[in-house]
């Protein structure tokens, strides 16, 4: 019986060249924005993963069914509607949303139509509690 693959894994990809293939001119920008407050709040590289992700540091998981995989601490995806941020939950994550300006929360994702819409230093703080988190309970 076959293994079922990750779809989504770290790819050698340039994120420069993925994101320039993006016709929105508002949406490439905040993009290229995203890429450097990720950066500039994790200190690493962004890399992509599968297709559409854009991902900072990396953790291997593990369920208790076996199956395994390796995922980003953060990422974001420019998706059709919006810029959808894959965040962990942290314990002041709620009050930071307030505060973010307009987004969208589905499940564990955020998402912003655009930067403009949002509070940049809040977003660079829900970045970096966001990232510390990750790195706390994936990286002991």
């Amino acid at each position: 019986m076959a293994k079922n693959t990750n779809k989504t894994t770290e790819t050698e990809s340039s994120v420069a060249d993925f994101i320039s293939t993006i016709t929105d001119e508002t949406k490439r920008a905040d993009c290229f924005k995203l890429v450097e407050l990720m950066e500039e709040t994790t200190n690493l590289k962004a890399k992509m993963w599968g297709p559409a992700i854009v991902g900072f540091g990396s953790y291997h998981y593990k369920y208790e069914s076996g199956r395994e995989g390796d995922a980003p601490l953060i990422a974001f995806s420019p998706r059709k509607s919006s810029l959808t941020l894959y965040l962990p939950g942290f314990e002041s994550k709620e009050q930071l949303l307030q505060k973010l300006g307009k987004h969208k929360q589905s499940g564990g994702c955020t998402h912003i139509v655009k930067l403009t819409d949002v509070d940049t230093a809040v977003l660079k703080q829900l970045l970096s509690e966001s990232f510390k988190h990750a790195e706390t309970i994936h990286c002991k």
